[in-house]
């Protein structure tokens, strides 16, 4: 049995050597040789001259060119005139007339309410028409007129606009002479005077000036540590009593609603 084994491995061996040394025998065969390489063409070079083309001559354009070159006549037209805006203006009230100073002159109620309101309206009339611009405003002075009619102090205390303030004094240093006091005693008060386009002022009501003045407030819950005084309790305002100055203003609805209106112009409510 070993004998057997040995003998078929001695066998492998001699094949094996022989197989190795029949392929060293021919492996220089086509290795060591180089493959011949087929012969280079030489190189052939081939000039061909293209004929030489001219660009077209290009076409005259001087008719073209002077045509586009020729200005344009636009035929003239006048321009639009430029419409100038439109300012506002209001032209001066008319003076009191002597019925007015007349009543003005014995109306002593409220601080001599219509003597007041005359001066005003007065002053403004000689100041002319009230154009819109930097030229419009209002001011207020503070006058104190002696018994006899003749204004004693002048006194500015506000003023929108240079213009209306020097118009304003010029009027009162050229005022006519004037009625006297209806109360005998010098009045002193503050007016204003509007110059502007849209309102001149208006005329007050005088139909509850006969009643009597207001009684001036007291807080009845206040205390300084004396007993409480009693507080007279404030009755319905009674109606004018009869021979009361005559009014120059209706007690109708439309009087109440221009009154309404003025009101609202005046405190620039609902804006």
């Amino acid at each position: 049995m070993m004998g057997t084994l040995r003998r078929s491995r001695r066998g492998f061996l001699i094949a094996l050597a022989i197989s190795l040394a029949l392929h060293a025998s021919l492996l220089p065969s086509w290795w060591g040789k180089p493959k011949p390489h087929p012969p280079e063409e030489p190189l052939q070079l081939h000039l061909r001259i293209e004929p030489e083309v001219k660009p077209p001559s290009p076409k005259p354009q001087k008719a073209k060119l002077a045509k586009l070159a020729r200005p344009q006549i636009v035929p003239e037209t006048p321009p639009s005139p430029v419409q100038e805006k439109v300012l506002a203006s209001m032209s001066a009230p008319p003076a009191p007339t002597a019925e007015e100073w007349q009543l003005a002159s014995t109306y002593t109620p409220r601080n001599s309410k219509r003597y007041r309101y005359t001066w005003g309206q007065q002053v403004r009339s000689m100041m002319g028409t009230a154009v819109e611009g930097p030229g419009q405003g209002a001011v207020r002075f503070r006058i104190e007129i002696a018994p006899d009619g003749r204004i004693a102090k002048v006194e500015e205390l506000w003023s929108t606009s240079e213009v209306v303030s020097k118009l304003a004094r010029e009027a009162i240093q050229n005022l006519p002479p004037l009625p006297p006091i209806p109360t005998g005693k010098p009045l002193i008060f503050e007016q204003t005077i509007s110059f502007q386009p849209y309102e001149t002022g208006w005329p007050p009501s005088y139909k509850l000036d006969c009643l009597p003045e207001p009684l001036p407030f007291n807080n009845p819950f206040a205390w300084n540590g004396s007993p409480p005084p009693n507080v007279a309790t404030q009755e319905h305002r009674p109606p004018p009593p009869d021979g009361c100055p005559p009014d120059s203003t209706e007690d109708t609805i439309e009087e109440e609603e221009r009154s309404f209106k003025r009101q609202m112009d005046q405190w620039r409510w609902a804006r």
